[in-house]
């Protein structure tokens, strides 16, 4: 192999010189590191076991593991008072859009849960600002080395044009190609085809929606033969069987939808015995409200655990397993030398307590709380509102029947269910019963609310939806939310469509967001300045907006559980694109 002549390659191999040159050194008691970690119980994540050691950390890599203390010299010290140490969690996938949060707020739930890495999709950000995409992803990811956790990200692999997808491939902290467009592979689509080639070209990683539950067995063989790697798309035994049939590194989710999703997935796993390190965990979409609340990786290591699952390998679906899947186990995913001083302290293994949260070797968070404020202001990314509902009339979001029975008293509507989200009992077809011409909202005995599903930019006649709808509850007012990628579209639930076009028009004034009405005058309301999609708020601004919206629809009647309802209304969107809902 040629010798290296450029200027480039003499800097990198004069650093690295000084690196290996350092290292030695600082081993053989010459020079001091910067801090070495004690009196610890440490998960050897690779023999799946725990002794007794010392950890030696310098330039945010451990460097030794229990070295000689009469030889080795250090900066500083600390004692973990006896506390297991495992790597630092990993989230092997999420939407930073999905959350609300800005990253610098997103690390503020997630890092004191013990979260020291994160492998990111920004495909509704990028979708959402449209023409400024790529130099708006440059300023989401500007400062990402001075977060608290460690960012990977990936660039859109649907919903954006694949000159936005070649640009963000070059960018850092970007790695691969988001999650495709798995629907759009039954016809062969160009734009597909074309960001598929460009995340092979850059040697990237691939993401997928793998379209278990839509597509054929023949078309399933296409994403893993092309070079797919990790697929989030599955819901239950069977979809996880064929994941991991087909080669996929499957990650088990447990963002918003039901609770016991999750469950089921963990269970399956437990009971077909199939090897820990076919899975990774992720939360996809997730509220930070819920991560304060429940906890994030940590919590589903734990309930791995108490699904039946072997501690140990429940960590390493959480650490190892998903650095490996992503080709980073050389630097994340175990304590050992060489690899990222990403550290948590927990009491327990079976229940994750992170106690100590450290990112290359510096303190970060404590019994849950980050020590420091994340310094990095985003309010560049916020935009001014562009409405668009200036002629909608209230008549428009009326129920009227798809089909009226022969006898003319049931009639045939829409009904969508919030919690059947990915699968295909999200919108449904149902009868209902139909008196003095006017549809009755009752199902089998229960008074249901009405959703409407509304496209902000009418191009000609304005793209209406409308139906019963399960998810919330209320006895009066609406409830109204947005979301901007693919395409601009509205929701609004509620019962009466002169309230619920009130409520779409408050909404319709600001960037994008929630809002709660009762005759007509706001309740509650959070703003997404963020190009639709993310808060321009800290963690607790969020959360407080987030749980207003909670607060004024229980004054309306709702009984929420589980994530905020907000959250819960946006995540709508991924299944009325996916179902065809809107344009």
């Amino acid at each position: 192999m040629p010798a290296q002549n450029s200027t480039t390659g003499t800097t990198e191999v004069s650093a690295q010189d000084e690196h290996v040159r350092t290292i030695f050194a600082i081993l053989e008691g010459e020079q001091e590191a910067d801090l070495l970690l004690r009196n610890l119980h440490i998960l050897d994540v690779h023999s799946e076991n725990v002794y007794p050691g010392t950890l030696l950390v310098h330039n945010e890599r451990i460097i030794a593991l229990s070295p000689e203390e009469s030889i080795v010299r250090y900066r500083e010290s600390f004692d973990g008072g006896g506390l297991y140490a495992i790597p630092g969690l990993i989230d092997a996938h999420l939407h930073f859009e999905s959350q609300l949060a800005h990253p610098a707020a997103f690390g503020e739930a997630i890092v004191p849960s013990g979260t020291t890495t994160v492998f990111g999709e920004t495909l509704d950000f990028a979708s959402a600002a449209g023409a400024e995409a790529v130099d708006a992803a440059r300023a989401l990811f500007a400062d990402h080395h001075k977060l608290p956790y460690r960012l990977y990200a990936f660039a859109p692999g649907k919903k954006s044009a694949p000159e936005v997808t070649e640009a963000m491939l070059g960018m850092d902290p970007v790695i691969g190609l988001g999650e495709l467009a798995h629907l759009s592979y039954m016809t062969g689509n160009a734009d597909d085809f074309r960001k598929s080639a460009l995340g092979r070209a850059n040697a990237g990683f691939v993401n997928c929606h793998w379209g278990v539950t839509s597509l054929s067995d023949m078309l399933l063989n296409y994403m893993p033969a092309i070079g797919v790697d990790n697929n989030h798309d599955v819901w239950n035994e069977a979809d996880i069987e064929k994941s991991i049939r087909y080669g996929l590194n499957t990650q088990i989710k447990f963002g918003v939808g039901s609770p016991e999703v999750i469950r089921t997935m963990l269970r399956a796993i437990v009971k077909r015995r199939w090897p820990a390190e076919n899975f990774q965990l992720c939360a996809d979409n997730i509220s930070v409200d819920r991560v304060l609340r429940q906890g994030h990786i940590d919590w589903v290591i734990s309930l791995a655990v108490e699904m039946g699952m072997p501690p140990i390998q429940a960590i390493k679906m959480g650490t190892l397993y998903a650095a490996r899947s992503f080709h980073k186990d050389r630097d994340l995913g175990s304590l050992s030398p060489g690899r990222f001083a990403d550290i948590v302290l927990t009491d327990s293994l079976s229940k994750i307590n992170p106690r100590y949260v450290f990112k290359g070797g510096k303190l970060v968070a404590k019994d849950r709380r980050l020590l420091e404020p994340v310094g990095i202001d985003y309010s560049v990314l916020a935009k001014q509102p562009r409405p668009g509902l200036g002629d909608l009339r209230p008549a428009q979001l009326d129920l009227t029947p798809l089909e009226i029975s022969t006898d003319g008293t049931r009639a045939k509507v829409l009904l969508f269910d919030v919690y059947g989200r990915g699968h295909l009992k999200f919108a449904q077809e149902v009868w209902v019963p139909f008196r003095d011409g006017a549809v009755i909202p009752e199902l089998d005995g229960v008074r249901l609310n009405r959703i409407s599903v509304v496209q902000r930019y009418a191009d000609g006649a304005r793209h209406t939806v409308n139906g019963l709808f399960k998810g919330v509850s209320i006895d009066r007012g609406a409830v109204s939310t947005f979301w901007p990628a693919p395409s601009a579209y509205f929701v609004v639930v509620g019962s009466d469509s002169a309230e619920m076009c009130a409520a779409l028009r408050e909404l319709d004034g600001l960037v994008g967001g929630c809002v709660v009405t009762e005759d007509g005058e706001v309740r509650a309301a959070l703003p997404l300045d963020f190009y639709g999609v993310m808060a321009d708020m800290d963690l607790a601004e969020l959360v407080e907006a987030t749980r207003s919206i909670d607060d004024a629809l229980a004054k309306l009647g709702h009984h929420n559980e589980g994530e905020p309802v907000v959250n819960k209304l946006l995540t709508l969107f991924i299944s009325l694109d996916r179902f065809g809902f809107m344009k």
